[in-house]
């Protein structure tokens, strides 16, 4: 069975209530969400349009990178809506500071208008997303549902830039993907579903070493340079990969 993964646009039109459906009631559990934001009527903004969705619960508010890495640690959120200032502060380590509290959690960046390589940059350093504060607040509420579903959120014009990066890394040369083995195409299911070496290695019952050296000789085959570029390139491709169970995750 095929495993693909879209990327979203968050200035599409509104087609869905923003009221949870009959099956979202039913989640065995709410997403519990952290707001990290400078503002404060932001903070609370959103805390309440979140607050009257059934299957949504914000759990914390931060206002800098500090409070994030700490309050992370105490409540283990699933999803963290990030301002794009406040990662700014040292994104590489606040992900790693976020992932090492809560190893589950996800993050989206907030932002009023940001550059494409910058949107580009907080995907490539382990970001779920990027969304405008200037959208509709539906787009929130539907933002914090496909990210959980392992799905990436992009505003239209950074997915275009995407897009472009695609085109020009299929024009380099390289070898057919059909030179993929059948573990380097699990590996490959498990990237796309957001999982870290360390996790694959354990559900393969390998070493995260043996992952890395796997993800190179895909990088070499397909002809990419990083995991975002490779994610990309399956999608693009639409590579016949394996299902996974995602509640397998470590």
């Amino acid at each position: 069975m095929a495993t693909t993964t879209r990327l979203l646009q968050d200035n599409r039109p509104r087609t869905e209530p923003t009221k949870a459906t009959p099956s979202r009631r039913c989640r065995a559990k709410r997403i519990r969400i952290l707001i990290a934001d400078r503002e404060e009527v932001f903070r609370i903004g959103l805390g309440r349009l979140f607050g009257a969705e059934e299957d949504l619960r914000v759990v914390a508010q931060a206002e800098d990178s500090g409070q994030v890495a700490r309050l992370a640690a105490q409540f283990k959120p699933d999803l963290l809506f990030v301002q794009a200032e406040i990662a700014a502060e040292g994104l590489g380590d606040l992900v790693a500071q976020v992932r090492q509290a809560s190893p589950s959690s996800k993050m989206v960046i907030t932002a009023s208008d940001i550059p494409e390589d910058q949107a580009l940059r907080y995907t490539k350093s382990g970001a779920s997303g990027v969304i405008l504060k200037s959208v509709g607040p539906h787009l929130f509420v539907r933002c914090a549902r496909k990210v959980m579903d392992s799905e990436v959120w992009l505003p239209k014009r950074q997915v275009a830039r995407m897009a472009e990066i695609l085109r020009s890394t299929q024009e380099r040369p390289r070898r057919p993907a059909d030179t993929l083995t059948a573990r380097e195409r699990m590996i490959i299911s498990y990237l796309i579903q957001g999982w870290r070496n360390r996790e694959i290695g354990r559900q393969l019952s390998i070493t995260e070493q043996t992952v890395k050296n796997h993800l190179r000789s895909i990088y070499d085959k397909v002809g990419v340079s990083d995991r975002l570029e490779l994610v990309l390139y399956a999608i693009h491709q639409r590579l016949e990969l394996p299902a996974i169970n995602p509640t397998s995750r470590p």
